[in-house]
């Protein structure tokens, strides 16, 4: 849409605010609220906000930043109070007052890689994204409890299932917000869900599952529970993960991971690709998996892949090529979690991708696995030359920060912000005394 058919939508819908949204370091959505009479001035670049209060952005003397909104992310939200007039957002990109875009944004961080991929001849990189969620019921006064919604698993129907209704609210939701709604299902653990929708670009992608999450929470806690994303909130019980489906595209050739001659029928650039994201698998969990809790999540027994190896079919390896071929066929990467802010992640597997498919000679791609990894033993794995996935932050902090593809990729400003706020959050965690602590030592 322009401007002139945005602002007829919101005397239609009668929107009374306009929210500019956009997501900081950590993947946290923020957002600046304007009444609507303000259009003009948000479609001018003209709504300025204080960065200096924002988790990785600017230094008090360089506080303020303009929000640039993206008119193609114009949307109406269903799910506010219409009693007080409608609401609609744009997702925006944020800029410096001499009108450079900021470079610590995630956003502009990411299209940043795909001008890169643009240069090679690459025209789009198209993503879909699995995100999985808990529901757990909140107590009378409001808080969170983990009691889950339900003891179903995996595919199970009401009235086993309890979170189907919830599920089915959330699909409805984001098909009126324009989600092409693919899969509802219970996953495997209690009270777990999964909703996919339709891929798309990879920026756009971000964009949805940034207001998915919102959505779901939202409707959740209108049913009275609350949507966890956290990668393994409970013990002994399956995490959240967040699947992320890649392919790269080009008008000429159509989906470039497919080659009918080839191998499995995947093309020489998939397979340097995958070697890429391989390669680089160690450094790049600290993106894709960002949270003390990401690693409780990446164990073995628990569909989770914690090798760097790849397969056709085999869940336990990072990368997993699902069946189908053709203009569908993919690279589906298996450790990220719905912590993770996706346009950094996205932005380090697109970086470390590319790395593979420009720089990898043919004599240097990994082979696939066949077997079961997880019914291997350490010293048969290491014999095969798999390396492991960082067992904790800690150690996923250690590989990040020797990275200087990783460094290029988010530019010295979030790379080092970035790992600032990751140690903090593990020397927090590494000096909190545990509940499985006093229960173990307490009384010895």
């Amino acid at each position: 849409m322009n401007k002139e058919e945005i602002k007829l939508l919101i005397k239609a819908k009668k929107i009374s605010y306009i929210r500019l949204q956009f997501t900081d370091m950590l993947g946290n959505i923020k957002a600046v609220e304007i009444p609507a009479k303000k259009i003009d001035d948000a479609l001018d670049n003209k709504i300025m906000f204080d960065g200096s209060s924002i988790e990785g952005f600017v230094r008090i003397k360089e506080a303020d930043m303009y929000l640039h909104p993206d008119l193609n992310t114009f949307l109406v939200l269903p799910f506010e109070n219409k009693n007080i007039g409608g609401v609609a957002r744009f997702i925006c990109d944020v800029y410096m007052p001499d009108g450079k875009p900021f470079i610590g944004d995630p956003r502009y961080i990411l299209k940043r890689q795909v001008e890169k991929m643009n240069k090679l001849g690459i025209e789009k990189m198209y993503v879909g994204f699995e995100p999985e969620f808990y529901l757990f019921k909140l107590n009378n006064d409001g808080s969170p409890s983990i009691k889950y919604s339900d003891k179903a698993s995996y595919f199970d129907l009401s009235p086993f299932d309890g979170g189907e209704d919830i599920r089915r609210q959330i699909s409805l939701m984001l098909e009126e917000m324009g989600f092409a709604v693919q899969t509802s299902h219970h996953e495997v653990g209690p009270g777990q869900n999964e909703i996919t929708f339709k891929y798309s670009d990879v920026v756009e992608a971000c964009d949805k599952v940034q207001t998915f999450k919102q959505v779901v929470k939202v409707v959740a806690r209108e049913n009275g529970y609350l949507a966890s994303f956290m990668p393994k909130p409970l013990n002994k019980q399956a995490g959240n993960g967040m699947h992320t489906n890649c392919s790269l595209y080009s008008k000429d050739k159509g989906d470039l991971f497919y080659d009918p001659k080839a191998d499995m029928e995947l093309s020489l650039p998939c397979k340097k690709w995958i070697t890429g994201i391989l390669n680089h698998s160690r450094e790049l969990s600290l993106l894709t998996n960002p949270i003390v809790n990401s690693y409780k999540r990446l164990v073995s027994g628990y569909e989770a892949p914690i090798y760097a190896c790849w397969s056709d079919a085999n869940r336990s390896s990072l990368i997993r090529i699902p069946a189908i071929r053709g203009l569908s066929t993919r690279t589906e990467l298996r450790n990220v979690d719905p912590t993770a802010n996706p346009y950094l992640a996205l932005a380090g597997i697109l970086s470390c991708g590319l790395d593979g498919i420009t720089n990898t000679d043919d004599k240097d791609i990994i082979p696939p696995v066949s077997d079961n990894l997880f019914s291997l033993s350490e010293e048969e794995i290491k014999s095969r030359n798999i390396k492991c996935l960082p067992e904790t932050l800690h150690s996923a902090i250690v590989e990040f920060k020797t990275s200087k593809i990783l460094r290029e990729t988010l530019g010295d400003h979030i790379f080092y912000k970035y790992i600032e706020a990751k140690e903090k959050e593990w020397k927090e965690y590494h000096t909190t005394v545990s509940e499985f602590e006093l229960e173990k030592y307490l009384e010895r």
